[in-house]
């Protein structure tokens, strides 16, 4: 390490350079980290505090729009409980609403149609549960709007009136809009359009969006089998995901762009240490022509991109870090969270390590009499 932390003390404004470009590469992936999580929160953080394992849609609909295109009986339900491994199977129902206060203030809602008192009806933090028809139990965060228990919660269009009973913790969303939870009888009532006081048509009570389904502690369920009986398609929770509206886009692209940056990173550093490599071509064929082997140089020049590498991210990820806190009390979707904080500065480093890897093997092919002879 002799010459490694000589040189990183000399050329220290060289090493500074260099330093700074993996530290906002760093930076820029603790932003993206963050931003990934708060798309992902703000897109499905409903769906993921679901109760459920899988949900069964409409014989093959398009997986992509699930959600907004699948129309299942609610007998359906009873089928799924019925078999192998199923804990409880209910209907669920899903629908985007605009719909406006008794004070005038303008909420776009996620409508889930859910079953009062069943395994799928949320629990209330604040005020009651759903309890029936003309209620609905709201995302917490709305409250931060001014929307506050006994608020009157009208549906555009069709003027069915909602009483805000309730509350639940926290951040509920679905494709970026908040959650409410209403009884199955009002949702399918609001999606087919009824307005309060006409005649209520046959059909409509017998239609939902999917079949929630809990498997049996430990259970293995074969879905595929079950759709074949069954007539469905299922997706497990974590895959319905991608049926929220923009979610597999979003992601897809803040993935490219974070892959794009660790290649950068690793080329970036790998071009660097291949010119710092070959401008101590002299001092390594001194250090081989003492008997320094091929081992210990390449350990020392490792060790030196591992020092930079190591202590450019995590300035990088400390001011992401910052900067992220003042990002996360905005509008703006974006949540801070450890592990993938981790995740998105590790490979920073291993790539990087990579490309100096590559660079230094250069030290193997140094002749220590050819360099040598370049001083005379």
């Amino acid at each position: 390490m002799f010459l490694a932390w000589r040189e990183l003390s000399f050329a220290r404004g060289r090493f500074a350079l260099m330093g700074s470009v993996v530290a906002l590469i760093g930076l820029l992936m603790v932003l993206l980290s963050g931003l990934s999580v708060g798309l992902v929160n703000d897109g499905v953080s409903g769906l993921q505090k679901l109760p459920v394992s899988s949900f069964a849609f409409q014989s093959e609909v398009d997986k992509t729009s699930a959600f907004s295109r699948s129309v299942v009986d609610v007998d359906v339900a009873q089928q799924w409980a019925d078999r192998d491994g199923v804990a409880e199977a209910t209907p669920f129902g899903n629908t985007l609403v605009n719909t406006t206060t008794d004070d005038d203030v303008d909420i776009d809602l996620a409508l889930f149609g859910v079953e009062p008192g069943s395994w799928l009806a949320p629990e209330a933090t604040t005020g009651a549960a759903l309890a029936g028809p003309g209620e609905i139990v709201l995302a917490g965060t709305l409250q931060d709007e001014g929307v506050a228990v006994g608020d009157v919660v009208t549906v555009d269009q069709i003027g069915t009136e909602l009483e805000v009973v309730g509350f639940l913790d926290g951040q509920h969303t679905y494709g970026h809009v908040d959650v409410g939870y209403v009884d199955l009888t009002t949702w399918q009532e609001v999606r087919a359009g009824v307005r309060p006081g006409e005649p209520v048509p046959d059909h409509v009570h017998d239609d939902a969006t999917a079949v929630a389904v809990r498997f049996a502690d430990g259970a293995d369920v074969d879905l595929a089998a079950a759709d074949a009986a069954l007539g469905t398609t299922s997706m497990t929770l974590e895959q319905s995901f991608g049926a929220s509206p923009g979610y597999t886009a979003e992601i897809s692209t803040l993935q490219m762009i974070q892959w794009f940056l660790y290649v950068i990173s690793a080329l970036v550093v790998g071009a660097f240490f291949t010119v710092v490599t070959i401008q101590r071509r002299h001092e390594i064929a001194v250090l081989r022509a003492v008997g320094a082997s091929t081992r210990y140089l390449l350990r020392d020049s490792l060790t030196q991109s591992a020092v930079l590498l190591v202590g450019s991210t995590v300035v990088g990820v400390g001011a992401g870090l910052l900067l992220g806190a003042g990002i996360s009390s905005s509008p703006m979707p974006f949540a801070l969270e450890a592990a993938p904080v981790a995740a998105a500065a590790a490979p920073l480093v291993v790539l990087g390590m990579i490309g100096a890897a590559i660079a230094v093997l250069r030290i193997t092919r140094v002749d220590p009499l050819t360099a040598l002879g370049g001083y005379r």
